[in-house]
């Protein structure tokens, strides 16, 4: 019963991910903030909040964030990487990496 949660839960952080993505957008126009993105991007926010009512249900909280945090950093760096052209330095890429890691012990653990 963990893995349809889990899968949801990535799921969940490629809609967050999504949402990031336009406010990225909504902040760095020629104004202050492009209303059309950050309507977009908080509509992509709202939307997540019905799967995590499901997935609460059979995962704890504490693993929950985990696999969320991760999931959404490594869909951020794809996107800052590929879409937005930013450079990651070595620090982040080990810190991506730990990150990684540290989903791998969660799963043996939890």
């Amino acid at each position: 019963m963990f893995f349809k949660p889990v899968i949801i839960i990535i799921i969940l952080s490629i809609i967050g991910t999504i949402g990031d993505s336009f406010m990225k957008l909504a902040g760095s126009g020629q104004k202050f903030i492009e209303w059309r993105w950050f309507v977009l991007g908080s509509f992509f926010y709202t939307s997540t909040m019905f799967g995590w009512f499901y997935v609460m249900k059979y995962i704890k909280l504490s693993s929950l964030g985990i696999i969320y945090a991760l999931t959404s950093a490594l869909f951020l760096a794809g996107i800052g990487i590929f879409y937005f052209h930013e450079k990651l330095n070595i620090y982040e890429i080990i810190g991506i990496i730990v990150a990684i890691l540290s989903i791998i012990l969660l799963s043996k653990f939890a």
